[in-house]
């Protein structure tokens, strides 16, 4: 199972934002689509990732002496490029589950966006990626009981 691939777990069709992004928008993405991240590209290439803990760490806070409007005005302006996490860790679609799931441990994160030699985003692998590859050997060695997990496919 840790020798699969990431490319045949990742997922291929990536919502992105660029860097000049409003916070509303991006938290408007994320609702939307059901995403707990967004990579960040500019001009073909990643440049970053926010999650959804970086925008409710950037929204408004009850301790904030600002008024409502102020404040909505404020976080309208609030660009991506802002709050996002530069350089992001990233890993190559040719690298195993195992070497994924790890990176993730090693670094305290939920995905990965997955880019090719030159940068370029091709896909993202999160935690729930890897959980449905564990629950998909699980099916196959309960259709096989006294075959191994591994050579239950």
């Amino acid at each position: 199972m840790h020798q699969e691939l990431v490319r045949n777990w990742m997922t291929r069709s990536v919502i992105t934002i660029d860097p000049e992004t409003t916070l509303p928008e991006a938290h408007r993405l994320m609702t939307e689509h059901r995403v707990r991240r967004l990579p960040v590209v500019e001009q073909g290439r990643l440049v970053g990732i926010v999650t959804r803990g970086d925008i409710r760490g950037a929204e408004a806070s009850d301790a904030s002496s600002l008024n409502v409007w102020d404040l909505t005005y404020l976080l309208a302006k609030l660009r991506i490029r802002e709050i996002m996490t530069r350089n992001p860790v990233t890993i190559a679609d040719s690298a195993t589950i195992g070497d994924a799931a790890k990176v993730m441990l090693d670094n305290r994160v939920s995905g990965l966006p997955v880019v090719d030699a030159d940068g370029t985003l091709t896909g993202i692998i999160t935690e729930s990626d890897i959980f449905g590859l564990i629950v998909t050997a699980w099916d196959d060695s309960e259709a096989a009981p006294n075959t191994p997990p591994e050579k239950a496919k």
